[in-house]
């Protein structure tokens, strides 16, 4: 019966990739003009300049905007592979390549036992909902490493680790897979890769770690939840400013350094609260990781001094492996990000001017997009808690007779 179902949807599957993912390319090779900012340039202006710079032997260290690990260097030098093009459309056939891998991947994971196509259908629909803003990106990049990671699972703990570690060396965050594995060869293989990764970085070129602190005084992302806070302060004569600060668009001014401060909060309770999750889970499952590294996702990306589009393609890449499984029960939290993805898309790049302007308009689309996310962060969490963590069993009350023993009377003196 499941594999009937299989066989009926895929040609359906193949045929709404193919057809989304050629719009994503007319897109972003101008074919067609997407509505609102250009979403390339931070390939053909940012990219190509830090390339420039990385193919002479040394990382971009006086750019603040490069906030990135070492391993970053390599998605933005990919293009170097493809000569016969010019530098952002290689880049955009490159993105075009890895979406492909990770369709791919979760496809052939469809066909094992408890599987369903359900995941690689969460990433066809859920990547064209963000628009251009994908292939303009190397985000889909590492998330092509998350999703093989998450893959590789118990059958290959090994490989698991490794792809984890070098993708945490590619933007951090990948290494959230590894919330929910159990097995301990995974955690070796994780950091023996990212340290490998990390000293050959820091033995062949200078200025591998320079990224630690070009974002120290970052300010608050106009697209985070933070941002709620002095786009409605902008009504009441808030006298802050909206500038293009380290690589994106940020509020700057009073309270700003509290509110930064309030998210890092935030971020050290949700971390807080996955090392207790972690502590106390005693039920794991094939789908556990996949549960656990969509939940932790979640949990940054909500309390993040930054929420960019590009965000979301980790949230639906980690949705789409959690989806791969029958049993998981996050399908509701999957569906309140794909949601936020296609409003995402609504604030940027479509109606950004209305974000940056703070109107109705733009501070509605955050509200909604935000709330989406935050419930789909406490929705995944109480789900991931209550299958993993076992229910206190409640004291046993004592039998009548025990209850009525003379001894344990109070006898007057």
């Amino acid at each position: 019966m499941e594999k009937s179902e299989t066989r009926r949807s895929l040609p359906w599957l193949i045929a709404v990739w193919a057809l989304t993912r050629v719009f994503l390319l007319l897109f972003v090779m101008k074919v067609w003009v997407f509505p609102g900012p250009d979403v390339t340039s931070d390939v053909s202006v940012i990219y190509q300049g830090w390339y420039e710079v990385l193919r002479t032997g040394t990382f971009p260290l006086d750019d603040v905007t490069w906030q990135y690990p070492p391993a970053a260097a390599l998605p933005i030098l990919s293009p170097a592979l493809l000569p016969f093009l010019e530098y952002a459309q290689a880049f955009f056939v490159l993105a075009f390549a890895a979406d492909l891998v990770v369709t791919l991947l979760l496809m052939g994971a469809a066909a094992g036992r408890g599987r369903s196509l359900g995941g690689a259908w969460v990433w066809v629909v859920g990547v064209p909902l963000l628009g251009p803003t994908v292939y303009a990106r190397y985000d889909v990049m590492v998330t092509a490493v998350a999703v093989g990671a998450l893959l590789a699972g118990a059958r290959h703990p090994r490989l698991m680790g490794a792809l984890a570690g070098f993708g945490a060396m590619l933007k951090v965050w990948p290494a959230l897979v590894l919330l929910g594995v159990v097995r301990r060869r995974a955690w070796g293989a994780a950091a023996v890769a990212a340290g490998a990764v990390a000293a050959v970085s820091w033995l062949a070129m200078p200025g591998a770690f320079a990224f630690l602190t070009f974002q120290r005084d970052r300010g608050t992302e106009v697209e985070s939840l933070g941002s709620l806070v002095f786009h409605v302060a902008r009504h009441f004569g808030w006298e802050g400013q909206v500038l293009l600060n380290y690589g994106s668009v940020e509020f700057l001014g009073p309270y700003v350094e509290v509110v930064s401060a309030a998210a890092l909060v935030l971020s050290g309770l949700a971390f807080g609260w996955l090392l207790l999750w972690r502590l106390r889970a005693r039920r794991f499952e094939a789908w556990t990781a996949a549960d656990a590294a969509f939940v932790g996702v979640l949990m940054f990306t909500v309390t993040s001094r930054v929420i960019s589009p590009q965000y979301m393609v980790w949230l639906v890449g980690t949705a789409a492996v959690c989806l791969g499984f029958r049993a998981s029960r996050m399908r509701v939290p999957v569906l309140l990000v794909l949601v936020a993805c296609l409003v995402t898309v609504l604030e940027f790049p479509l109606w950004f001017s209305h974000v940056v302007a703070s109107d109705a308009l733009g501070v509605t689309l955050l509200v909604v997009r935000n709330g989406l996310l935050v419930a789909a962060a406490l929705l995944a969490a109480r789900i991931l808690w209550r299958e993993t963590v076992p229910a206190r069993p409640a004291p046993t009350p004592l039998p009548p007779a025990e209850r009525a023993r003379p001894a344990d009377r109070h006898v007057p003196s």
